[in-house]
């Protein structure tokens, strides 16, 4: 991720992104640079408008957000499923979470004291 990150900086300050720049962007970061992803993500963009991908990245989250109703139903699936696989843990942090429960209302500070 650090060598997108690297590129993105040489954008924004408006560098050239090339190896040179992108390896002493990352070695200025101390991350232990390797020629090879750095030759491979210089080719990659070589020719990308990175402005107009941020743009067209920036505006994806607002398109899903319409469909998000179908995609949270897949996510609750999933961790339904993986509640399921871990059966014994999942037990034990319901009775934790009961056992909270209990402890608020006797107090009369849970979430159902707050919203009526």
């Amino acid at each position: 991720m650090e060598y997108v990150y690297a590129a993105l900086i040489l954008n924004e300050t408006g560098e050239e992104i090339n190896e040179d720049n992108v390896t002493a962007v990352l070695e200025a970061a101390d991350v232990d640079v390797e020629e090879s992803r750095v030759k491979a993500l210089v080719a990659a963009l070589e020719d990308v408008d990175i402005e107009d991908a941020i743009e067209t990245a920036a505006a994806a989250p607002a398109a899903g957000a319409a469909g998000g109703s179908a995609g949270g139903s897949a996510d609750e699936a999933d961790a339904d499923e993986g509640a399921a696989d871990d059966g014994d843990e999942a037990d034990e942090a319901e009775a934790e979470e009961d056992d909270d429960e209990d402890d608020d209302e006797g107090s009369g500070e849970g979430l159902g004291e707050l919203f009526g």
